[in-house]
């Protein structure tokens, strides 16, 4: 059982250390469990940290986030398809080679029914994507083939011009078919359940307590890997928590400071990193028939009393946390700047009475003399529960609403979230590779992580153009009206773009801090000698 904003460490905690340079070791704490490490069906950052330290894809990111071979040492991208030639030393962490099966029975996994992948909607572009999906041809039809071990055919129904991003998402990694079959659905249930193909391989999972990684001696590229073990002898929530272990010499990183530990750890002059790791934060609404979020005037009487500025300056606090209006980050490329730049987001005029003329109009509309108490679901997160602390004063003070706060773990958080079980939930997405279309496309009806379940046929089509066209200008069109209607819709309402503020030992270097990709990344790291 997972246990919320708790300190729960192994048994031998005296012998943890942050680092010890002999040894080539380091330790880290999570923030939570988790939550799913088979890659048909993960979807959190979470396990997308783990899994990026033990899996590969066909390509991998090199320390500036630039796409690199992985276990593909060449590919070819044309508009009908893709070919990738695997590396002949590529091998599974039982010493077994990686072969284009491997790709092809993982993607077809993903895509089946029965697995239910929130993540299938990355595979469409390829030849029957969506109807395999939809149980409408075998998984067999799939359009990806493994000509021989080491080269493997896509052919796409349709430009996909990102796709090679794609390959180095977990969705897209590799699953040996036997050892699938052998786990019998236990499948990434726990340490012994997975095979491996990346730089480490987990040697130990104590659910809710800690995990452990050493060097994989099978992978290809083992001798650019200067670490042989990432410790993670900490789970916790709590902020403070993770502050005094880094100041007492038990983890190397002490991640997603607060305003109040930050203080602390300014006060006692340590070194204070931030960037922006890509996460853009907002308030989702329900738009199923039962939820009094399916009403587009409620909806909108949130929007018009809602001050981004006040949340990020007045109650988070956090530097690097920026205000937004928009979905898109401020640092995703448009066509000759960013595209926020080029494309800026229309502001929602704040007027607090008509707000109030909003909700009076949804009461008509919905049949009611009074709304009913509103679900908030949020997560045990601190910056979480202040934002959700906020909105129910906010909406009590100038609508009038009730509101209550619906705590949960983070994965019991996504479980409800996926349910539907909301009116309105704060929720955060991230890119999975380098596009804009990585944002954009999930309100797309088809996506399962369009947990809202907002339906437009005309946010449909431009999500198809972003995905099919080759033309810049004419993707980034597609974006600035999805953008558009994002806001008049009111699907969302944008709560901020978050920055990370961390503390790290000055003795470890080569820490990657990313958008994309499993963050933090220990796979570059090297430990410094003593003076």
């Amino acid at each position: 059982m997972i246990i919320p904003c708790l300190l729960c460490a192994l048994a031998s905690q005296a012998a943890v250390t942050a680092l010890d340079y002999d040894e080539r070791r380091i330790s880290y704490a999570l923030r939570q469990e988790p939550p799913d490490l088979n890659t048909t069906s993960s979807t959190d950052a979470i396990s997308g940290m783990i899994l990026d330290h033990v899996m590969e894809g066909l390509l991998s990111y090199d320390p500036q986030g630039k796409l690199i071979a992985g276990v593909a040492e060449r590919w070819e991208l044309r508009d009908d398809g893709a070919t990738f030639w695997l590396r002949e030393d590529a091998r599974w962490s039982d010493g077994t080679p990686v072969v284009a099966q491997d790709f092809v029975f993982a993607w077809r996994k993903v895509l089946e029914p029965a697995t239910a992948s929130t993540y299938g909607f990355i595979l469409f572009p390829i030849r029957n994507a969506r109807a395999v999906s939809e149980g409408e041809l075998p998984s067999s039809a799939l359009g990806v083939k493994a000509v021989d071990d080491r080269t493997l055919e896509v052919s796409f129904h349709q430009p996909c011009p990102y796709f090679l991003g794609l390959t180095a998402f977990r969705t897209l990694f590799p699953i040996k078919e036997t050892f699938y079959h052998a786990r019998n659905g236990r499948y990434g249930a726990d340490a012994v359940d997975l095979l491996y193909n990346g730089p480490f391989v987990m040697t130990e999972w104590i659910h809710g307590a800690s995990v452990a990684m050493v060097k994989n001696q099978h992978y290809w590229a083992k001798d650019r890997i200067w670490l042989n073990r990432i410790d993670i002898p900490y789970i916790t929530e709590d902020t403070n928590a993770r502050l005094n272990l880094y100041r007492d010499n038990k983890i190397a990183l002490a991640d997603e400071l607060v305003a109040e530990t930050l203080d602390g750890a300014l006060q006692e002059r340590m070194q204070v990193k931030t960037f922006l790791d890509g996460a853009m934060f907002y308030l989702e609404f329900n738009h199923r028939d039962d939820r009094i979020s399916r009403n587009k005037n409620f909806r909108k009487a949130v929007q018009t009393i809602f001050n981004t500025d006040d949340l990020v300056y007045k109650v988070l606090g956090n530097p690097g946390t920026y205000p937004t209006y928009t979905f898109f980050p401020r640092w995703m490329q448009g066509v000759d700047d960013f595209f926020v730049r080029e494309y800026p987001p229309q502001r929602p005029i704040l007027n607090e009475e008509k707000a109030r003329q909003y909700l009076e109009t949804a009461k008509e509309e919905l049949g009611l003399e009074q709304i009913p108490p509103i679900a908030l679901l949020a997560d045990d997160r601190p910056s979480t529960q202040k934002a959700a602390e906020y909105l129910q004063t906010l909406m009590q003070q100038k609508l009038g609403l009730e509101v209550r706060i619906d705590k949960q773990i983070f994965k019991q958080r996504l479980a409800k979230t996926q349910a539907g079980q909301f009116d309105v939930v704060i929720t955060a997405w991230a890119a999975d590779y380098n596009d804009l279309l990585s944002y954009g496309d999930l309100f797309q009806f088809a996506n399962l992580n369009n947990r809202g379940r907002y339906n437009s046929s005309r946010y449909d089509e431009l999500v198809t153009i972003a995905q099919s066209s080759l033309d810049v200008e004419k993707r980034m069109q597609s974006f600035a009206e999805m953008q558009q209607l994002l806001f008049e819709d009111v699907v969302i309402v944008p709560l901020y773009e978050r920055g990370k503020i961390y503390v790290q030992h000055p003795r470890v270097k080569g820490v990657i801090r990313r958008a994309i990709g499993g963050d933090p990344n220990f796979n570059y790291v090297t430990i410094e000698p003593e003076q």
